[in-house]
């Protein structure tokens, strides 16, 4: 651009020229062809001054844009390898980064195979669990079995002591029924338990393949619930001569079928109450327990608290009459220490008197005092008779 600006200025100035010699041809009409000629015979030299002088100048700027692209060039090519070392220097720490993120990716990787792997097994053991412990819950006796295995756990977990709190499988003698459960309460009075476990049309229900069938078999399972209820109904766990409650309850050792007989018909759960008979699950046992075990320690609390306010009345009783002993001894230590005031005061002085007139009159008298002189024994009562 600065060259071209040279340029521009040398042709500006050549017409500047002609344009004075112009004006000066007008001006001087009468000297026409010598000015011209003149004009001509300058003109040349004019042109090659020009020429020079931009040619000049356009060497001199050349050579300072030489100068000035050198040093730019410098700078840029300082700026560019500074610029490469940082990139260099950035470069080599991400390939470091990159290494250990490899190095990182390969364990990690290495764990999360090592995990997966042990997730394998473990759900390889519970598969085979399941199936065992299914197979196992394919028997009614195993079933209730397992049943009372989570009712003592249920138990225990409350804080019952068995032939303390409850009794397990003790024969009734005046039915001849045997409840899997009798819990204890206050003022000898119980609760039968029962453990039911209706399992197989449930199981039918799970893997049942269409709609019709799951319909047919949680219809199935549901009267199988109202079969069990009846059944407890039946064996008299409701006996007034036995000191039972009015209620009996029917332990269903799993959540799930729980929540399933309350999602599709909860009034079974309903007419069995009406009919005496509460269905509970491992929590809802768990809940009936604490409340009996509230009431057992509120009734023992109860029976301590008369019983100490028995004792507090005898030790009152008994208070009184240590009170009523202890002021008349008091009374008789009060009338002792009288006495002994006055036979300290009154009657010793009263003895002393006599001695003193004794002392007198053998002073008077000049008596001796005899101190090896023996008195007299007095005779026995044998030799006086």
């Amino acid at each position: 651009m600065p060259t071209v600006q040279i340029i521009i200025a040398v042709l500006v100035g050549l017409a500047a020229g002609l344009v004075l010699c112009v004006w000066i041809v007008r001006r001087h009409k009468a000297d026409k062809d010598a000015i011209i000629q003149a004009g001509r015979d300058a003109l040349p030299a004019l042109l090659q001054q020009a020429v020079s002088s931009a040619t000049d100048e356009l060497l001199k700027h050349s050579k300072t844009q030489n100068e000035i692209s050198a040093k730019n060039l410098d700078s840029k090519k300082a700026l560019i390898d500074q610029t490469l070392q940082q990139m260099t220097t950035r470069l080599e720490a991400v390939k470091t980064l990159m290494q250990d993120l490899e190095k990182d990716r390969a364990q990690k990787f290495g764990e999360v195979a090592k995990h997966l792997q042990l997730a394998h097994e473990q759900t390889a053991v519970l598969t085979q669990t399941t199936n065992s412990l299914r197979e196992a819950l394919s028997g009614s006796r195993t079933r209730g079995q397992w049943g009372e295995r989570m009712a003592e756990d249920v138990l225990r977990l409350a804080g019952f002591v068995e032939n303390v709190n409850y009794t397990k499988q003790k024969t009734i003698e005046s039915t001849r029924t045997r409840p899997d459960f009798t819990f204890f309460l206050p003022r000898g009075l119980k609760v039968n338990m029962d453990v039911k476990f209706p399992l197989d049309n449930y199981m039918r229900y799970l893997d049942a393949e269409s709609d019709a069938d799951r319909d047919r078999f949680c219809s199935t399972f549901l009267n199988d619930v109202k079969n069990q209820s009846k059944t407890l109904l039946s064996r008299d766990y409701v006996n007034p001569e036995q000191n039972t409650v009015d209620y009996v309850l029917m332990f269903i050792p799993n959540e799930q079928v729980y929540a399933f007989i309350h999602q599709q018909d909860s009034s079974i759960i309903d007419e069995a109450m009406k009919k005496k008979v509460i269905f509970c699950s491992p929590l809802t046992l768990f809940a009936i327990l604490a409340v009996i075990r509230q009431a057992v320690d509120n009734f023992a609390l109860e029976q301590a608290s008369n019983e100490i306010l028995s004792l507090l009345s005898q030790f009152n009783k008994q208070w009184g009459m240590f009170k009523e002993g202890l002021g008349r001894m008091g009374k008789r230590i009060d009338d002792a220490q009288k006495e002994f005031q006055a036979l300290d005061s009154t009657r010793s002085r009263q003895l002393e008197r006599p001695l003193e007139k004794i002392e007198q009159l053998r002073t008077d008298r000049h008596l001796p005092i005899a101190d090896d002189v023996t008195p007299p024994a007095l005779p026995h009562s044998n030799e006086s008779a």
